[in-house]
């Protein structure tokens, strides 16, 4: 492959964090605002809701997304099929869902931003996380993956694939690896409290890319929700910098919109990366005249001041 570095330029990426039906028009247009470049979206866009991925779908921002365990809410368990409001005989809204995606879809794939210098690449669809093998059958039936093994091996065939140096990782949830403490990026915040919640085939994917000297610039989740279920007292830690410099990004700030002083406030993770190397990470908050009303630093090359464990 052509080396592109010389192609690569300075990108301005929003990571949009658990949606869990709370996109509007306005979303669009506060991102168009914010100057970025690029939408990463980690899924969970609601309980298998159409409607609201085929409005991110038509976003005209490029894009790319995966699917969280809440968009096969009534199809990839038995309790939750129990539950269908919806004749799963006649329709099948998980696959109507990847269709009006179509290729921004990663899960299991990858995208490639030659401008920049990117290859994204999508991690399972539609995981759970934790260590369990979750959503069996649904990733027997549409992925032919049967192990965390297996799941290992196609994510890293979509890297190998990659046309670009620099890898994005796009997860619904982080890898493990990034700590046990139930405030840590991916750390089980229910009882019983602690552990490592996050996806092992993802931190295989992550550890062989990296064995094969590629360059992963970031890796973007959401699931695990930044307000903790056992205490208000603290927050979940957004970030993690790994020692090769990888940064890793807990997105899933819920409720992403919330109403306050009579308007509303829609949140953005905003990532930026030059030459490969993320520069800085940060949660906004846009009003109704998409105006940033308030920014979280969580990370700036300068500073350096970012957890690594």
């Amino acid at each position: 492959m052509t080396s592109q570095k010389t192609q690569s330029k300075p990108v301005k990426i929003a990571v949009v964090g658990d949606v869990h039906d709370l996109w509007e028009v306005e979303d669009g247009i506060a991102l168009k605002h914010l100057g970025v470049d690029l939408v990463l979206f980690v899924g969970d866009f609601g309980n298998e809701s159409v409607d609201v991925v085929r409005a991110i779908a038509s976003l005209d921002i490029p894009k790319a997304a995966v699917m969280g365990n809440h968009d096969a809410w009534y199809t990839a368990t038995e309790w939750g099929r129990k539950k269908c409001p919806y004749d799963r005989t006649k329709e099948d809204r998980v696959q109507k869902q990847l269709d009006l995606l179509g290729s921004a879809q990663v899960g299991y794939g990858k995208l490639d931003f030659p401008d920049w210098n990117l290859t994204v690449v999508g991690s399972r669809p539609f995981t759970w996380g934790g260590s369990e093998w979750r959503f069996a059958d649904i990733c027997k039936q549409r992925y032919g993956v049967s192990s965390m093994e297996e799941s290992a091996d196609k994510i890293v065939q979509a890297v190998k694939s990659a046309a670009c140096e620099n890898i994005i990782f796009l997860g619904h949830n982080g890898p493990t690896g990034l700590g046990d403490r139930p405030e840590d990026p991916c750390g089980k915040d229910w009882h019983p409290i602690g552990g490592d919640f996050g996806d092992p085939d993802l931190a295989a994917a992550i550890s062989q890319s990296i064995n094969m000297n590629k360059m992963v610039s970031l890796v973007a989740f959401g699931h695990m929700h930044r307000n903790l279920r056992h205490t208000k007292k603290v927050l979940r830690k957004a970030i993690f910098r790994s020692p090769e410099g990888t940064i890793y990004l807990n997105a899933a700030n819920v409720p992403r919109i919330i109403s306050e002083n009579g308007g509303k406030r829609r949140n953005f993770s905003l990532v930026e990366l030059e030459g490969g190397v993320v520069t800085k990470a940060s949660l906004v908050w846009v009003d109704d005249d998409f105006q940033v009303v308030s920014a979280e630093i969580f990370y700036n090359s300068s500073t350096l001041v970012v957890p690594t464990a």
